[in-house]
């Protein structure tokens, strides 16, 4: 069982940057795929950006290539999200999640074996 833990969320200007964090339990994080999700209101939950366990291997979303950037810290058992240039769409609950596969990763939300519990971000105009 792997609990996950996100933090860093809140409300931010058009333009400017956030960092989320998700702490994860348990001794075998450098298993695990991890992968950042967000779903805003009304919508499908989207595929932000997700990294194979070794770190060697990133996906991002469409929407958010070239802006935001995913890294991990396997040895303190910490995946990140650095968001850039936030836009008002960005607005959404952000979930990270992660994947016990040792290597590569899925994209497919369906996949993915335990959630945290969310942060939202909101993006002002």
């Amino acid at each position: 069982q792997v609990q996950l833990v996100e933090s860093g969320g809140g409300l931010v200007q058009a333009g400017g940057s956030l960092r989320l964090s998700c702490a994860a339990s348990g001794r075998t994080f450098s298993r695990y795929a991890m992968g950042w999700f967000r779903q805003a209101p009304g919508k499908e939950r989207e595929i932000v950006a997700v990294m194979s366990g070794s770190g060697g291997n990133t996906y991002y979303g469409d929407s958010v290539k070239g802006r935001f950037t995913i890294s991990r810290d396997n040895a303190a058992n910490t995946v990140y999200l650095r968001m850039n240039s936030l836009k008002p769409e960005d607005t959404a609950a952000y979930y990270c999640a992660a994947e016990q596969r040792p290597m590569g990763f899925t994209i497919r939300p369906s996949e993915y074996d335990f959630w945290g519990q969310g942060t939202q971000v909101t993006v002002s105009s």
